[in-house]
């Protein structure tokens, strides 16, 4: 049996990453994550043999190699790891898209969403929990106070702006990684104003929402964890509702 990760009601905990010897059982009660290393060595060949015609197309649309090669990879590592919990081929899995673009897979009940940054990636899986992932590369010229007043609440601004020296580029990340992990859960896209709720920003937070101004219900229903992959990545994982347990694999 694959040992698990602590689960989102243990702060501070550090997410424990197993390579599992078989396609683990993936229980209702289960938040799954999978980490990916898109910058792998493999040949694109057999990894583009089970892409569809569309995915193909997009793929060969990438004018630098690297970027193929991630979008490849990544494609890949998705149908590889919803084909075991499906008991498919991976080739045989076809996705459908939501109102507001976000991937599904009809008719077996899996949940799923994938979020990647340069060469690292991440996936989540459930059962009949709707499921948001988002993973960021740190990159303190991005974290301007500018694009802050452009995408953030105002009460999330000016938590950032009291941040602590040194602590505001880490800050940010996280709130950038939780809102744009649950507004994926929710699956709205562009259609959801990010300025209409708020995300906690403390570490070791597991409630996903702080404050919602449309749906003040919203605070409740959705369960937060902070990800991070590997140096350099931070992420956020949101599930809809509590008393799950994450697993995470790699």
């Amino acid at each position: 049996m694959p040992s698990s990760a602590p689960g989102p009601d243990a702060p501070g905990n550090t997410t424990v990453w197993v390579v599992p010897a078989t396609p683990p059982p993936l229980g209702l009660h289960e938040a799954h994550l999978w980490r990916l290393d898109l910058d792998a060595a493999g040949g694109e060949a057999p990894a583009t043999d089970i892409l569809n015609e569309e995915e193909r197309a997009r793929a060969a649309r990438f004018h630098f190699d690297s970027d193929r090669h991630r979008f490849i990879a990544a494609r890949a590592a998705v149908r590889r790891i919803l084909a075991a919990y499906a008991d498919r081929a991976p080739a045989d899995l076809v996705f459908s898209l939501g109102p507001h673009g976000k991937p599904a897979l009809e008719n077996l009940g899996l949940e799923f969403n994938l979020s990647h940054s340069g060469g690292c990636g991440l996936l989540a899986v459930s059962r009949g929990r709707r499921v948001g992932v988002d993973v960021e590369r740190v990159r303190a010229d991005f974290a301007g106070e500018d694009i802050a007043r452009r995408f953030f609440a105002p009460a999330e601004v000016d938590a950032l702006a009291a941040s602590a020296p040194g602590e505001y580029v880490a800050a940010f990340f996280r709130c950038w990684t939780r809102k744009e992990a649950y507004v994926k859960a929710r699956g709205d896209g562009l259609s959801l104003p990010l300025d209409r709720f708020e995300v906690p920003l403390e570490p070791a937070a597991t409630r996903a929402i702080a404050s919602c101004l449309d749906d003040p219900s919203e605070c409740s229903r959705w369960s937060l964890r902070e990800i991070v992959p590997a140096p350099g990545y931070v992420g956020a994982l949101v599930v809809e509702g509590d008393g799950w347990t994450l697993r995470a694999y790699a």
